[in-house]
């Protein structure tokens, strides 16, 4: 039977108030015309980037007993996307997630959400880095930042280190040998222009390096790491090809970042969606992306 949607799986956890994870991800996700079915990792009272003493349900017990009635029902899906995952127990049950409803014909995203700015983030350790390792040998395609990226092959990121094409290139290579066919990796500084970053994207199949780039703007959204990988997937799974998926992400978030800079309102409340979100529906200007030699 052919499904009328297209269907993604999104494992993430879910804030009640902020603009990331599947709060984000299910109106970027449905704006694009597909389905999303969440499998939520925990519920919070808001994100945790700038806010203090929320609520936090850890669903770890009740997911392998969702996950087994999904599976009973002999649900399908286009696309699995799995974002941050807060111990080694969800990295294998989403591993085990990915063995019971990986086709040929889905596509496995991972999000490794470790870290950011050149550390990891407080509940992680490396047991957490060795568990993600095992599980991005599953995906198709991983969207680490260059923080993440960085810390997965075992590299120092520090004010010091030379951020080079033929860096970043070489670190593209080294995380698609443990498994993915595409590796993305965002917040890469632009070594031809310190007023830009930019998102390095290596596809082995081809042996192609893509890259897209825009300008810095100095502020900082939580959850635009989200909002970027599902306008990836949703573009991916709309038939685009990779460089303009690359292209729709980092200009979405781009336009996000405008229209809310602007505005005086708490940072922490994420990008302005509701006041963007219309613009994933018009045709594809394909305008930044190049190829690297």
């Amino acid at each position: 039977m052919i499904k009328p949607v297209k269907r993604v799986a999104a494992i993430h956890d879910l804030s009640g108030f902020g603009r990331s994870s599947l709060t984000a991800i299910i109106p970027i996700l449905s704006t694009m015309g597909l389905q999303v079915c969440p499998l939520p990792t925990a519920i919070l009272s808001t994100q945790t980037n700038g806010f203090e003493d929320y609520s936090f349900l850890d669903l770890t017990d009740s997911m392998e007993e969702y996950i087994n009635h999904w599976h009973k029902l002999k649900i399908d899906f286009d696309c699995i996307y799995s974002g941050f995952l807060g111990s080694t127990r969800q990295i294998n049950i989403i591993s085990n997630f990915i063995d019971l409803f990986n086709t040929e014909h889905t596509l496995v995203v991972i999000d490794p959400v470790m870290g950011d700015n050149g550390e990891l983030y407080n509940t992680m350790d490396i047991s957490i880095i060795e568990n993600m390792i095992s599980l991005i040998k599953k995906a198709d395609i991983i969207t680490p930042n260059i923080t993440e990226a960085a810390y997965i092959i075992g590299e120092t990121l520090n004010k010091d280190l030379d951020i080079t094409e033929d860096l970043i290139k070489d670190w593209c290579i080294r995380l698609a040998d443990l498994g993915p066919n595409i590796v993305i990796i965002t917040s890469v500084p632009d070594s031809s222009n310190d007023k830009n970053t930019s998102v390095v994207a290596y596809n082995k199949e081809d042996n192609v390096f893509w890259k897209v780039s825009c300008k810095y703007i100095p502020v900082f959204y939580p959850g635009t790491g989200d909002s970027f990988t599902s306008v990836l997937i949703g573009s991916l799974l709309q038939g685009d090809s990779l460089p303009i998926a690359l292209d729709r992400g980092v200009q979405f978030i781009n336009t996000s970042i405008k229209a809310s800079y602007g505005f005086k309102y708490p940072n922490r409340e994420g990008v302005l969606l509701e006041k963007v979100l219309d613009t994933l529906k018009l045709p594809v200007i394909v305008s930044s992306y190049e190829i690297l030699k």
